[in-house]
């Protein structure tokens, strides 16, 4: 998935247990956890074997006034024991997400006449049953109900929709997923286009047909439709095509310039030139531009789904900082869709999944997002520097959580946090695998090129690692060996004990790869142009006004603080998340207000005062810092190579 960069706090739920409450507590669990196994067991394990027989699958999309999707599935079967399942383990969330509980109105029935299922007992995505005699197909229908509200997130808008399979699908366990073919058709709303990577069979109106897929193939290609639609060919003359299928909330908002057109083919051309090869026949980026549908990023192997606000090419100039993301999912359909970790990889979506291998799935990724946005010329030389520094600087001053957790425990943040709010997130941290790991894979990359005087760099490692059986789309899967063992071949050294050192304990020295490019990390009192532009996008996790430097403390755009630096001068100060910024210094609050504030208090030694609203009370707390406004910056050390500008150089 894309870049996590939600700022969005939670309240955390805290509870105490006395020793005797938890030795009776770890009792129960253990009887319990035993008699989950052996019910678990009555899900069929997942075997490498065919299906007999294909599953047809069709949704009704029509519905943009309800956003209620109509699922039919004809599934073959035989006499006996069946137990459906509903995608639950979703590739590119890395966590258990899987929407049951937009699932409804299932029935089930064959030859016309009802059959009855059951839930299983504890596992919610498995569904029992029993085939009647004589029952050659199981018919099923149900609905799956989009969100209606800003909150629960948006399927289907009534100018757009992102239909992902996984939640429109039951499938029947016991199966491989690759082992289940599907037949797939959907009926949109009337007159919209759309984008997928499947193949069209056949399209009467508005209901299509598409070949026949396996069910994880399906899975990993979901549609992206629209009123408003416009394809974009990115790669003219190319022996695969690529294409951009944009949705959008209105006509104005498709339009490109040509200078953006030749930027966006840069983007391919700088990756395949970066991996020596693709892994698709065809690649499709399903951008949706809405001020509705929302943000998004989640990879395929032949597609991604990305998007973005309305404004992507008709404000360019003043969104930047949004401008990695097709570069981010595009790069991983070598890393992380072909290339997997191997406990990412499993024979369906109901095996779970582990993350332990984030840091190169994610962590690389976002290293490359960042590089290749430069390469193609998404972004200036300026930009790219400018969003590194800020990046820098979160793990200079910002991650105080590494004292008590690694980068690589990180990796189970999908899983642990779901990506809800935070209450406290410098110090409990968030998947920090991703810019975490792109700050180890920098100095990954300077190491290889001071290794090697310069000769190779991790340009090498990717096409040699991610880069290998050019045109093959079959999973290739690996180990922390194997990436140690491809390092080792581009420039011998003690990769495994490097790399341990950055993933695997406390305070990794994740700053260091800016000094290795020739750089260093400095603070002004005046932000970059890139920071703000990022701190003033409409996205929801934007808006946002970062002090987090200086006093230690980030709000949005309404004042409402919305992190604190653990153990900063604000968290020292007694300021929490959730408080709403009244006043400062005797006066009304405002933004100004507050950067005047912090700027004075680096002459004087008295306090800034903050008045706070959290929960209808109001309290003055008076923070004691004078360091000024504190905003980062990158600038070269002379002397040394410039790698980094190397680094981000486009490659003929």
């Amino acid at each position: 998935m894309s870049r996590v960069r939600h700022f969005v706090p939670a309240v955390a739920a805290r509870r105490k247990f006395s020793c005797l409450a938890m030795a009776v507590g770890m009792a129960l669990a253990a009887g319990h956890a035993g008699a989950q196994q052996a019910h678990a067991d009555a899900v069929p394990p997942p075997q490498d074997t065919k299906y007999p027989g294909t599953v047809t699958i069709h949704v009704d999309a029509s519905d943009t006034a309800q956003g209620i999707f109509r699922v039919r599935e004809s599934i073959p079967v035989k006499a006996g024991a069946l137990t459906l399942l509903y995608p639950q383990w979703i590739p590119g969330d890395h966590s258990p997400t899987g929407p049951i509980a937009m699932l409804a109105g299932l029935k089930l029935s064959a030859n016309g006449k009802p059959v009855m299922w059951k839930r299983d007992k504890y596992n919610v995505y498995a569904f029992h049953l029993d085939v009647p005699a004589g029952v050659a197909t199981l018919d099923a229908e149900f609905q799956y109900l989009s969100g209606r509200t800003d909150s629960e997130g948006f399927d289907i808008t009534d100018r757009m929709m992102d239909m992902e399979w996984s939640k429109v699908a039951l499938y029947p366990a016991g199966y491989y997923s690759r082992g289940i073919n599907f037949a797939p058709s959907v009926k949109l709303p009337h007159g919209w286009q759309f984008g997928t990577a499947l193949e069209t069979a056949s399209q009467s109106g508005d209901s299509v047909t598409f070949k026949p897929v396996t069910f994880n193939n399906l899975v990993d290609s979901p549609i992206y439709a629209g009123q408003y639609f416009k394809r974009v060919d990115l790669n003219p003359g190319g022996d695969a095509p690529v294409h951009l299928d944009i949705v959008a909330d209105a006509p104005k908002y498709l339009e490109m310039t040509p200078e953006q057109l030749t930027v966006h083919r840069a983007l391919v051309t700088q990756a395949v030139k970066l991996f020596g090869s693709h892994h698709y026949d065809h690649y499709d980026f399903l951008f949706s531009l809405s001020d509705q549908l929302g943000g998004n990023g989640t990879e395929h192997h032949q597609s991604s789904e990305d998007g973005l606000g309305t404004d992507y090419f008709t404000g360019w100039s003043d969104a930047a900082p949004d401008r990695d993301l097709l570069a981010h999912e595009y790069a991983h359909s070598w890393n992380g869709k072909f290339r997997r970790p191997a406990d990412l990889w499993t024979p369906n979506f109901n095996v779970p999944m582990g993350d332990s291998l984030l840091w190169v799935y994610e962590g690389q990724t976002q290293y490359w997002g960042y590089v290749l946005t430069a390469r193609s010329g998404m972004w200036t030389r300026q930009q790219f520097l400018d969003a590194m520094a800020m990046v820098a600087a979160n793990y200079e001053r910002n991650r105080v959580g590494f004292h008590w957790r690694t980068l690589e425990d990180t990796t189970n943040d999908p899983t642990a946090a779901r990506r809800s709010g935070l209450p406290y997130r410098s110090w409990q941290m968030s998947e920090d695998y991703y810019s975490g790991g792109q700050m180890m894979w920098l100095e990954v990359d300077a190491k290889l090129r001071a290794l090697t005087h310069d000769q190779k760099s991790l340009d090498d490692f990717a096409r040699a690692f991610f880069g290998v059986d050019n045109g093959s789309y079959v999973t290739k899967t690996y180990e922390f060996d194997d990436v140690v063992a491809a390092l080792n071949g581009v420039a011998s050294f003690d990769w495994a004990s490097f790399l341990r050192a950055r993933v695997d304990t406390l305070n990794p020295p994740l700053q260091n790869g800016i000094a290795a490019t020739g750089w260093k990390l400095v603070y002004t009192d005046q932000e970059s142009a890139f920071e703000k532009q990022y701190n003033s996008r409409s996205e929801p996790a934007r808006h946002l006004y970062n002090f987090a430097w200086s006093i230690g403390l980030t709000m949005n755009d309404k004042g409402q603080v919305n992190d604190v630096r653990w153990n900063g001068p604000a968290f020292k100060a007694g300021v929490s998340t959730g408080a709403t910024l009244a006043g400062v210094n005797g006066q009304d609050y405002s933004v100004d207000a507050l950067k005047s504030a912090i700027a004075a208090a680096k002459d004087s030694k008295a306090p800034i005062q903050l008045l706070l609203k959290y929960q209808g009370v109001y309290r003055t707390v008076a923070v004691d810092y004078h360091g000024g406004l504190q905003y980062p910056h990158l600038v070269r050390v002379e002397g040394t190579p410039d790698y980094l500008s190397e680094i981000i150089a486009p490659r003929n």
